[in-house]
C-alpha cells in the first residue's frame, strides 16, 4: 500500500518529533561514547552492553601489560625507599640497638 503525499508528510512530521536526532546521537557518541550512550539512545541496548564489556576487557588487558612492564621499576623504587629508611634508622641507633650520641 503506497502512501499519498499527505500521509508521507504526516509520517515525516511524526518522525521529526518522535525519532532520534542525528546531532543528539553524535553528541552522545562524542562525549559519552565510552559508556555507549549513543547506542542506548538509539535503542541498541545489547550492543551497547557488549561494547562496554569489550572496552573494559581490552583496557583491562592493556593495563595489565603496562603493570607487568612497570612493576620491576616500582619494586626497585620501593626497595630503595626501605633501604634508605633502614640505613637512616641504623645511623641513629647503631647495630647494638642503643641510640647513638652525636
Amino acid at each position: 500500500m503506497a502512501l499519498d503525499l499527505v500521509e508521507k508528510i504526516y509520517v515525516e512530521a511524526r518522525l521529526a518529533n518522535e525519532g532520534p536526532s542525528m546531532p543528539t546521537a553524535y553528541f552522545f557518541w562524542l562525549f559519552l561514547g565510552v559508556v555507549s550512550a549513543h547506542r542506548f539512545y538509539l535503542g541498541k541496548t545489547g550492543t551497547a552492553i557488549l561494547q562496554i564489556v569489550s572496552y573494559l576487557f581490552v583496557v583491562g588487558i592493556i593495563w595489565w601489560v603496562i603493570d607487568g612492564i612497570l612493576t620491576y621499576g616500582l619494586v626497585r623504587a620501593r626497595q630503595d625507599e626501605v633501604r634508605r629508611r633502614l640505613a637512616a634508622d641504623l645511623e641513629l641507633v647503631g647495630t647494638s640497638g642503643v641510640p647513638r650520641v652525636p
